[in-house]
């Protein structure tokens, strides 16, 4: 199958304003979630364009209901659903009606530890149990504690930033701790794999765990460089009201639907593309996660036919480019609408940070380790 002319620059442009439109345009900016909602509605028009065999493409009722559902069904606890956007909205009103406590007591605690000493158990620790308390909560553990802590709006954004890092790698341990894994353990479950829970820990833990304590450490040089006088910043008082705390949870709800058309929207360039180029390559093609949803790019690409080789390099770069950019991944979008952060504030560093971790992770991949 070779896509028209027509299709694929059609989907060039849509993947170009996805990635260049909210630095250019105010207005992009202050409203992402419904602008990425359009951009998936017109992604998958033109997926309706093209014929795969064996894929379904375009608008179909499945897709619609995996977008309206998707927020609201991340798994079952008790036969209860739990989804990203309750999460989000249950937590938001337990901090609502008891900020003042759960304040005072992050604040008691940064004040017994230096901020950097808490700069490094922050991220350390929530990456590493993210893949059993799941990506979502962790990053609602992190928004709270970093909004009650004496640092400024740098600061905050830079400590934001590496511990969504983390706790995007520490996610993938398990299959619970975000869809990502839970979607490349399903795949591998049958022959030769036979994927079980501890699977991925075991083919990744070696990278991921010491990436969790490099950006631990990374963390507290951030936190002294940013704001050497962070003990005279006050933390911020909660200031949230309810229709705040309602509409978080409403955009997190849009923000994800969104990102369940893109990724099947480009389906037709993922499946003519990626699947055919070398693990190098991939490695590399795979930063585009820092706007698709990783989980669908592991969907296409991830398969029993696949070395176990391959499948570690291309998750690492899928995982690794997820913190660049908002969208990249779920952390990323929780921690962005909590705390205000804008496109152009994250990027400042999680795109240097993330070009800095693939080349690392590449030289560990594909340089040193078939040395060894």
């Amino acid at each position: 199958m070779a896509l028209d002319l027509g299709v694929t620059i059609g989907f060039l442009i849509i993947f170009l304003v996805v990635l260049l439109g909210p630095f250019k345009v105010r207005i992009i900016e202050h409203n992402l979630e419904v602008f990425l909602f359009i951009c998936g509605v017109l992604a998958m028009t033109i997926s309706g364009l093209v014929e795969i065999p064996g894929v379904e493409t375009g608008w179909r009722l499945e897709i619609i209901e995996e977008a309206l559902t998707a927020p609201l069904h991340v798994g079952e606890i008790y036969g209860v659903p739990i989804g990203i956007a309750q999460i989000v909205l249950v937590v938001g009103l337990i901090i609502y009606k008891w900020h003042p406590p759960i304040h005072n007591a992050i604040r008691r605690m940064t004040n017994a530890l230096s901020l950097k000493v808490m700069a490094f158990i922050l991220i350390s620790v929530l990456g590493l149990v993210s893949s059993v308390i799941s990506a979502i909560l962790a990053a609602i553990i992190l928004v709270e504690i970093v909004n009650a802590m004496p640092l400024s709006r740098e600061s905050k954004i830079d400590l934001t930033v590496i511990a969504c890092f983390s706790i995007g790698l520490g996610a993938a341990l398990t299959p619970l701790g975000e869809p990502l894994s839970t979607i490349a353990v399903s795949k591998l479950s049958g022959p030769p794999y036979y994927a079980g829970f501890d699977y991925l820990f075991k083919m990744l833990g070696i990278y991921i765990l010491p990436g969790i304590l490099a950006y631990g450490i990374l963390g507290m040089f951030f936190l002294g460089k940013a704001d050497p006088k962070h003990h005279e910043i006050e933390g911020e008082d909660y200031s949230e009201t309810f229709k705040d705390v309602i509409m978080r949870a409403v955009k997190v709800y849009v923000f994800i639907a969104a990102l369940v058309l893109l990724g099947d929207g480009f389906k037709p360039i993922i499946f003519e593309y990626f699947i055919k180029v070398p693990s190098m390559a991939l490695y590399w093609i795979n930063i585009v996660s820092a706007v698709l949803d990783n989980a669908t790019l592991a969907a296409a690409e991830i398969g029993p036919v696949l070395s176990e080789f391959q499948i570690k390099s291309l998750l690492m770069g899928l995982l690794i480019a997820g913190g660049m950019l908002i969208p990249g991944n779920i952390p990323n979008i929780i921690s962005a609408s909590k705390l205000g952060i804008t496109s152009k504030e994250w990027t400042r560093l999680g795109v240097p940070l993330g070009l800095v971790s693939m080349v690392i992770y590449f030289i560990v991949l594909f340089v040193i380790e078939p040395i060894l």
